[in-house]
């Protein structure tokens, strides 16, 4: 490496320190073109200047002319890292630090993304390092102790931050914030231990220096009932509810400590528990958790008399969210009941009285009827019996007509009931009501997406939108609106626009990736500002980030769309051609071309209309609106693997993700992987319907292959075979049965389909299955299926049908329109 003159060594540091960089990196190459660290710092200023090639070919040049720089392979490192490319930084943070093994700097952004990429072992290390060479240091002690924690150590971690403590001289005499956090966070490890006793005394040393009194009075009471100390703990959690009497956690806190934590109550427990609630609604008269745990807990005559109170309480101040507060209780049948009961009377009562009862003794206020209607529409919505629901939400819309809620219900319930456009237009009439309230605005752009008016929607939704932005609707994608991104791509997918379709998807992935890289500047701000209890949470809630919902859906419905061009590849017959002739399907693919052409036509003059606007505007085009580059893909099944593979990282334990994983690996003959995805899945839930469904087609993969299958993957299949088929061996058709009988008993219509799918495969293409699969759907028509005859599962029901090219679809569909009157799905 050549040595600068002492001016230009001057001029390297001023570049060192971001200042008049570019400037000065210039002076310097003018008289020294060939100087390597100079070229690389010029390099990450190209960067950061956005000229990415530019960048890359300076700092590779700097690193040719000056290999054994630090500084090269550092910056080297930087320019990886702010592409995300983690891997390729850590290889250069590596090189960087054999040449000089003790510069901080290095080995700081070493650990960064040592617990960026979730490699603790490693973070510990270098942590320890840093440790070593700046012992004075907080960050470094709390740092190392986190690295511990994480890797399932946490007495390790204890045992740092008491060294640590041990050094400090100056103890606050005040609660300090950061002091404070750092005991809180010593103290969560003990618990995270089990040694409960330890982190009480540990509590009692630490009091007096820590500000979040609520946080050391919460693990005080779990402390001492975690040791059985049930009078102690029973006072601490009444002093809980004296601060806070509407946390549901310390009133279960509470009964745990008075002996009455488990499920199944006696009657003499069950009156004792009742009998504190009623003490504590009169100690704390306004807390709604004191009112509504005893619905939880109560049976029989008593639950009817608690529910009674709590619900003439709510119907008469008008709280819309009652039902939402109490559907949870209607898992239990005689609760639900009871429920309807009540309410029904206090509607046939108010209607002949106007009050709650027949006595006529009480006169109600004129919005107690509006709420009870209201309330008995949401409960029969809830029982999906929509034309009882639907009577009761008209009469509420005749009693009040400028109520907005009351729409919001009745476009719920016709949504329920499959009318989706009619859902539609009423949310619109909601919205009409209040044009300044965003909430509804939102609601009524989502109806319009499921009803698959997407123009519609796009109009509504972007009226929030402030005038200056130039293309609105991008925005919402900046803005992170993942439910206009996910409802929008999942229109575009019922509508068969498999490149609008994934662009969506592709949006929601892009955003998951987001919040991942997010987390990248707290790795060192929380260690500076100590907010470590904070950070724990953080590094955990990452690492199941993608089991979101969200992401679940947006995965799921990219694969599907990734199946569907693995299966269906651009140029093969469509759904609609099947069954016709040569000549038909000439002449279908004629029309069909001709109709491409004309929407392809309509779509560019729309895009050259919108190009201008937003060119106008100063925004930026969108060069690829119709998601042609997903759709193009030589690979969809590799592409949806891309999906697939953080969900078996961070979302393991869904069944989802193996069920997705089987759809791939059985495509891509990937038997073992296969077999894997199943034994995942039968561990989570071996009942599953659609895992029957995989079971069969696997064994049907591995008859198929017979003697072409390796003897090692064979061998690994074997040993599992029991456990897949439940001891069945290979005769399908019994193991088939089996689960049919099972389907019975569990009255379950997605294990019929499957059931029915399986009969299909066993068989392909005899009538005799063809039969049996159809006799096995249409026993939905069962009075012992109501229970999950919904109309998603009489939809799949009715596309499994369609797939077996069955002559009685329209006989299903017929039947389907009286179990669901309003879906306008099953229109002729």
């Amino acid at each position: 490496m050549r040595e600068l003159p002492q001016k230009e060594a001057n001029l390297f540091k001023q570049i060192l320190q971001y200042k008049k960089g570019f400037k000065g990196a210039e002076q310097i190459l003018k008289k020294f073109p060939e100087h390597g660290e100079t070229l690389a710092l010029k390099g990450l200023f190209l960067n950061h200047l956005d000229k990415k090639e530019e960048a890359y070919e300076f700092v590779k040049k700097g690193l040719r002319h000056d290999l054994r720089s630090h500084v090269c392979w550092h910056v080297f490192g930087l320019l990886y890292r702010s592409d995300k490319n983690y891997e390729e930084a850590l290889k250069c943070y590596s090189q960087a630090l054999k040449i000089d093994k003790e510069n901080l700097q290095i080995l700081r952004d070493y650990s960064l993304l040592q617990v960026q990429t979730r490699n603790y072992e490693g973070f510990a290390e270098t942590r320890h390092i840093l440790l070593e060479l700046r012992p004075q240091n907080r960050q470094f002690w709390i740092g190392l102790a986190i690295a511990y924690h994480m890797m399932g150590k946490p007495d390790l971690g204890i045992k740092v931050l008491t060294a640590y403590e041990e050094t400090l001289k100056d103890v606050p005499a005040k609660p300090d914030y950061e002091h404070s956090e750092m005991l809180l966070y010593h103290n969560s490890m003990l618990e995270e231990t089990g040694d409960f006793q330890a982190a009480l005394d540990h509590l009692d040393t630490i009091e007096k220096h820590v500000c979040d009194r609520i946080a050391l009075r919460e693990k005080r009471a779990r402390y001492l009932l975690a040791l059985g100390r049930q009078e102690d703990a029973e006072k601490a959690y009444r002093e809980l509810i004296a601060h806070n009497p509407d946390k549901f956690a310390y009133f279960d806190g509470l009964r745990k400590s008075i002996g009455l934590g488990h499920d199944n109550l006696s009657a003499e427990e069950e009156a004792k528990l009742l009998e504190l609630f009623k003490e504590l609604q009169k100690e704390y008269p306004r807390s709604n958790a004191a009112k509504r745990l005893p619905l939880r807990y109560a049976t029989g005559d008593a639950f009817v008399k608690v529910a009674d109170e709590y619900m003439r309480n709510n119907l008469r101040k008008g709280v819309p969210s009652l039902f939402v507060n109490m559907k949870t209780l209607f898992a239990n049948k005689e609760k639900a009941q009871a429920v309807e009961k009540l309410a029904l009377g206090y509607l046939a009562a108010l209607d002949k009285t106007k009050g709650f009862d027949n006595s006529g003794s009480t006169v109600e206020p004129p919005t107690a009827l509006l709420w009870t209607l209201y309330f008995v529409a949401q409960h029969y919505d809830f029982k999906r019996e929509s034309n009882e629901a639907l009577t009761y939400i008209n009469r509420a819309i005749e009693h009040t007509p400028t109520l907005v809620e009351l729409y919001m219900t009745k476009g719920r319930i016709l949504k329920h009931a499959g009318d989706y456009v009619q859902a539609m237009n009423v949310l619109n009439e909601a919205r009409e009501l209040d044009l300044q309230d965003r909430f509804i605005n939102s609601k009524c752009s989502k109806y319009m997406l499921r009803a698959d008016k997407m123009a519609e929607a796009e109009k509504t939704v972007v009226m929030f939108a402030r005038a200056d932005i130039a293309d609105p609707l991008n925005d919402l994608v900046d803005m992170q609106a993942m439910w206009f991104i996910l409802e929008s791509g999942e229109s575009h997918l019922r509508q068969n626009h498999l490149g609008r379709a994934l662009k969506r998807f592709h949006q929601v992935e892009k955003l998951f990736a987001d919040f991942t890289e997010d987390q990248f500047d707290f790795h060192m701000y929380c260690l500076r500002k100590m907010t470590l209890r904070a950070y724990i949470s953080l590094l955990k809630l990452e690492d199941q980030l993608r089991s979101h919902q969200y992401f679940v859906r947006a995965a799921q419905n990219a694969v599907q769309c990734y199946i569907t061009l693995f299966d269906k590849p651009e140029g093969a017959d469509s759904e609609e051609m099947e069954g016709m002739t040569e000549a038909e399907k000439k002449k279908f693919r004629s029309k069909q071309r001709k109709a491409e052409l004309k929407a392809q036509k309509e779509t560019e003059e729309k895009k050259a209309q919108a190009v201008q606007e937003i060119t106008k505007k100063g925004g930026k085009v969108d060069e690829d609106p119709e998601g042609l580059k997903y759709t193009k893909t030589e690979d969809p099944l590799g592409e949806a693997l891309k999906f697939l593979k953080p969900l078996q990282e961070l979302a393991a334990d869904r069944i989802e993700t193996h069920l997705m994983g089987f759809e791939l690996y059985i495509r891509k003959n990937k038997l073992l992987l296969a077999l894997k995805s199943l034994l995942k899945s039968i561990k989570i839930d071996a009942n599953n319907a659609t895992l029957h469904e995989q079971l069969v087609r696997f064994a049907l993969a591995v008859q198929k292959a017979g003697t072409s299958l390796k003897p090692a993957v064979k061998s690994v299949i074997d040993k599992h075979w029991d456990t897949l088929f439940q001891g069945k061996g290979k005769d399908l058709k019994v193991f088939t049965a089996g689960f049919l009988e099972t389907s019975k008993t569990l009255g379950s219509v997605p294990h019929l389909i499957s059931g029915a799918i399986a009969v299909s495969l066993i068989e392909p293409g005899t009538e005799k299955s063809k039969t049996e699969a159809e006799a096995i759907i249409f026993l939905i028509a069962d009075d012992k299926y109501v229970g999950t005859r919904s109309l998603e599962n009489v939809l799949v029901a009715q596309k499994t049908l369609k797939s077996l090219k069955s002559s009685r679809v329209q006989e299903f569909r017929t039947k389907a329109a009286s179990w669901f009157p309003k879906a306008t799905v099953f229109l002729s």
